[in-house]
C-alpha cells in the first residue's frame, strides 16, 4: 500500500469533480426543461392566435404561407376529420389510427403538433432550430471541464504525495538505525514544516545518544585511574601499619564514589523535564556554606533565586572544587546583581583555560592537550554545572579573568534581594 495516500487523495478529488458535474448537469437540465415548457406554451398560443376560428379558406391559406416564410417551415393544417385545409411548403405526412392523428417523424427535424380549440390540427416542421437549444452541449461541456481539471490535478497531487513519501522513507531509515538520516525540506507548507520538525528531532536525538555514548566511554576510561591507584596502594600495603597507604586508599575510594555519584546525577538530569522541588533560595547563603566547607572566601549581597537547594548546592560545590583542583589559589566567589539578574562568579588565579577551549571544558571528561593520564580529565564537574543551570533557566560561561586565571559565571533569570 505504498501509494495508498496518493490514491485516496486523487480519488477524493475525482469524486468531488464528479459530484459537481452531476449536480450542475441536473441543474442545467431542470432549467432547460422549464424553458422548453414555457416556450412550447407560448408557441401554441401564438399559432392559435394567428389561425382564428371561422377563417375563409383563402385567408387561412395566406396566413399559413406567411407563417411558413417567417419561420422557414413546412406547415399543414388539418380539419377535425383529417382533411387538409391549408398547406405551405412540403406537406407534413400523416395517417389516421385509433381515432387520433399521428404524425410520422421519418424526416428530421421532427415535426411538432398544435391542436386548436375548434379541433383543427397544425403540423409543422422547422428547417432550422427554433426555441431553446438541446441539453447535450452544456452537459458535454461540464464533462470536459471535469476531465481537464482531473488531468491537471494529477501532477499536483502526485508532487504532494511524493514529498510525503520522501519524509516517510527518511523516517524509516532513521528508525532502522541510520541516525544521520535527514529528509529534504522543500517549500514553506505543512509538509516542509513536518520535514523540518523531523530533522530537528532527529538531530537532537542523535546528539543525545552521542553524548550518552561518550559519557559511558569516558567514564569507563576515567574510572581506571583511581582504581589502578587503589590497587597499587593495596599491593604496597602488605598488611603493614602504613598511614600513608591507608590515606591513599581512602582518597581514591572517595574520588571513585564522587565520580559514580556524578554519573548517576548526570543521567538523572538527562531524563527529567522539570525539577521536583523548587523554591526561593538565598544564593549567597548557599555559596557561603560551600565556601566555608572548601576554604573559599565568598562576598556579595543576598539574592533569592528559584531552584532546587540540593542541585544549586552541587552547582556551587563543583565550581569551587574545579577551581581548587585545576586552578591555583586564591579562589574567590562573589554573588551579586547585574542588569537585573542574579550572578554567581567563581574565580581562581591559575594558568587559565587554553584559547578556544572555553566551551569544551563543559564537555563530560574533557581532557586538555598535554594533560597526563595520571592527572585525569576534568570529569563531570563543569558538565553537571551546565546541566543544573539549564534546568534552572540559567546560563553558565567561562571568562578570562583579568590578571590571569579562569572565571566561571552563572547568570540566573529572576532575582530578588533578601
Amino acid at each position: 500500500m505504498r501509494g495508498s495516500l496518493f490514491v485516496k487523495i486523487y480519488l477524493t478529488l475525482l469524486t468531488s469533480l464528479a459530484v459537481v458535474a452531476i449536480a450542475s448537469a441536473v441543474f442545467v437540465h431542470a432549467v432547460q426543461n422549464r424553458d422548453a415548457a414555457g416556450w412550447t406554451s407560448r408557441r401554441d398560443a401564438f399559432i392559435a392566435a394567428m389561425l382564428p376560428v371561422g377563417e375563409e379558406p383563402a385567408v387561412l391559406q395566406a396566413t399559413v404561407e406567411h407563417l411558413s416564410k417567417a419561420f422557414d417551415a413546412d406547415i399543414t393544417v388539418y380539419a377535425p376529420d383529417g382533411a387538409i385545409l391549408a398547406v405551405a411548403g412540403r406537406p407534413v405526412p400523416a395517417h389516421e389510427g385509433a381515432g387520433r392523428r399521428a404524425f410520422r417523424d421519418d424526416d428530421r427535424p421532427r415535426p411538432f403538433v398544435v391542436r386548436l380549440a375548434d379541433g383543427r390540427v397544425v403540423a409543422a416542421r422547422l428547417r432550422l432550430p427554433f426555441g431553446p437549444g438541446g441539453g447535450r452541449f452544456p452537459l458535454a461541456y461540464l464533462a470536459l471541464i471535469a476531465a481537464v481539471i482531473g488531468v491537471a490535478a494529477y501532477p499536483v497531487v502526485r508532487h504532494l504525495t511524493r514529498r510525503l513519501e520522501a519524509v516517510r522513507k527518511g523516517m524509516e531509515r532513521w528508525g532502522g538505525g541510520a541516525l544521520e538520516t535527514r529528509v529534504p525540506v522543500k517549500g514553506g507548507d505543512e509538509v516542509a514544516a513536518v520535514a523540518a520538525s523531523f530533522n530537528h528531532a532527529a538531530e537532537r536525538v542523535e546528539r543525545l545518544l552521542q553524548s550518552h555514548r561518550a559519557l559511558l566511554a569516558n567514564a569507563s576510561h576515567e574510572l581506571r585511574s583511581p582504581l589502578a591507584r587503589l590497587r597499587m596502594a593495596i599491593d604496597l600495603d602488605k598488611g603493614l601499619e602504613d598511614g600513608a597507604a591507608r590515606e591513599e586508599i581512602i582518597r581514591n575510594l572517595a574520588e571513585l564514589d564522587t565520580l559514580v555519584e556524578e554519573i548517576l546525577l548526570a543521567s538523572r538530569l538527562d531524563h527529567i523535564d522539570r525539577l521536583e522541588q523548587v523554591g526561593p533560595i538565598d544564593l549567597l547563603a548557599v555559596a557561603a556554606e560551600e565556601g566555608a566547607r572548601n576554604g573559599v572566601p565568598v562576598s556579595g549581597e543576598p539574592v533569592a533565586v528559584e531552584g532546587d537547594p540540593k542541585l544549586l548546592t552541587r552547582l556551587v560545590r563543583n565550581l569551587m572544587q574545579n577551581a581548587l583542583r585545576h586552578g591555583a589559589p586564591p579562589v574567590e566567589a562573589h554573588v551579586g546583581i547585574e542588569k537585573g539578574a542574579a550572578v554567581l562568579r567563581v574565580r581562581d588565579h591559575g594558568p587559565g583555560i587554553p584559547t578556544g577551549a572555553g566551551e569544551r571544558v563543559f564537555e563530560p571528561f574533557y581532557r586538555p592537550e598535554g594533560r597526563s593520564e595520571t592527572a585525569g580529565g576534568w570529569g563531570l564537574g563543569l558538565a553537571l554545572v551546565r546541566q543544573i543551570a539549564s534546568h534552572h533557566g540559567a546560563s553558565v560561561r567561562h571568562e578570562a579573568a583579568a590578571g590571569g586565571g579562569a572565571c566561571f559565571v552563572v547568570t540566573f533569570p529572576a532575582v530578588a534581594k533578601t
